[in-house]
């Protein structure tokens, strides 16, 4: 057993922190009674990751929760001992409590890169103004949080990735904390409520992916932008569409979207893409899409409409996916005559894979009956 020991004790330095990293914070605390060497070795831990496998509940009552979670995440910052470039605070029966203020403010002398907070339960947590002097920060990701930078923060300079799901912020700090974001890659909006218009003006943004609630999108100075994944949560009323009729959103949507490889358009998106005049094909076609997604209404004729500007748009698609919303009934629109459309533009020689959910055969013949055309 002493000869075991001596072995463990001798392992070299990078070894041991080899090891550690592949533990939760419990697991590697544990590591102290291994042997003096390892004693402290855990509170060099550059990532600290508080969740459901470091402190699994035990108790019903939120007070002792509260207490125990604060207990832990105290300990260790007292004693850890170097730099801290992630820190993770995620635990499903987590609330904002104010202890963590002070925690931030202490990652704030850190050189913090990471940081994640995810607030499961209780209502939005208002993220201190110390979260803002964190200039070191890469990546950012927030959860069931309220947003308000101080009026002297500049921006992110480092921020390469940000995350913000059921979150709370103005329209005026949501624009000036994207356009302050200079380096920003990765961008993730999910579930927000504060302002309606999103205009993202980020001129290194390569990954957008939103789903919510808003009225309007525009992009501007997004040249490197490759990967869209967007839905809208609620149905554009005619209320919209009337306010936006003189315009096209299809147009306005892909003119600052060159580089565009992989775009996922959910939920009711492609009824907002619908809204304005329609063009046949898009003025400059989407050569680089390699992968296309659209969820749509098929007895809506301007939505199919869009769908087929953007497949004429499309030279060179590799993969096509089709999906009918389920509260719609999918089944081919009748009301539209496909004879009539120009085929001979519309191939796709670089098309290996289509999938397509949601529309029954028994449907697409009974209404290929109904309009009198045979099934092709």
């Amino acid at each position: 057993m002493e000869m075991d020991l001596d072995k463990i004790s001798n392992l070299p330095g990078h070894v041991i922190d080899q090891i550690l990293s592949q533990l939760s914070i419990k697991e590697a605390v544990k590591t102290s009674i291994l042997s003096s060497k390892w004693r402290f070795k855990w509170a060099t831990l550059p990532h600290l990751v508080f969740d459901n496998q470091c402190f699994p509940v035990s108790s019903q009552d939120q007070t002792i929760v509260k207490n125990k979670l604060v207990s832990i995440v105290d300990h260790v910052l007292l004693l850890h001992n170097g730099p801290i470039y992630k820190f993770k605070l995620s635990h499903r029966d987590l609330l904002g409590i104010t202890d963590i203020d002070r925690w931030i403010l202490h990652l704030s002398r850190c050189s913090i890169k990471e940081f994640v907070l995810e607030i499961w339960k209780g209502q939005r947590y208002k993220m201190p103004s110390s979260l803002f002097l964190c200039q070191n920060l890469v990546h950012l990701e927030l959860f069931n949080c309220f947003l308000k930078p101080p009026l002297t923060f500049k921006g992110f300079g480092s921020l390469k990735s940000l995350d913000l799901q059921h979150v709370t912020l103005a329209q005026d700090v949501f624009e000036r904390l994207i356009s302050s974001c200079p380096l920003l890659e990765r961008l993730t909006l999910m579930n927000f409520d504060g302002f309606a218009h999103l205009n993202i003006n980020a001129p290194n943004l390569q990954y957008f992916d939103i789903g919510g609630v808003f009225e309007d999108i525009s992009f501007e100075n997004t040249s490197h932008l490759a990967v869209v994944a967007i839905g809208l949560y609620v149905n554009v009323g005619d209320d919209q569409k009337q306010v936006y009729s003189n315009s096209s959103n299809l147009l306005k949507f892909f003119v600052h979207l060159p580089l565009i490889r992989r775009l996922e358009v959910q939920s009711y998106f492609l009824k907002y893409l619908a809204v304005g005049t329609l063009p046949g094909r898009l003025p400059i076609p989407c050569v680089n899409l390699n992968f296309l997604s659209l969820r749509i209404n098929f007895n809506d004729a301007e939505e199919v409409l869009t769908a087929l500007c953007l497949l004429r748009s499309s030279p060179n698609l590799q993969e096509l996916e089709i999906l009918a919303r389920p509260e719609e009934l999918a089944a081919v629109a009748k009301f539209i005559n496909f004879q009539e459309d120009d085929h001979s533009s519309f191939t796709f020689n670089q098309l290996q894979l289509v999938k397509i959910f949601g529309i029954s055969a028994g449907s697409w013949l009974k209404n290929c009956c109904d309009s009198g055309e045979p099934p092709r």
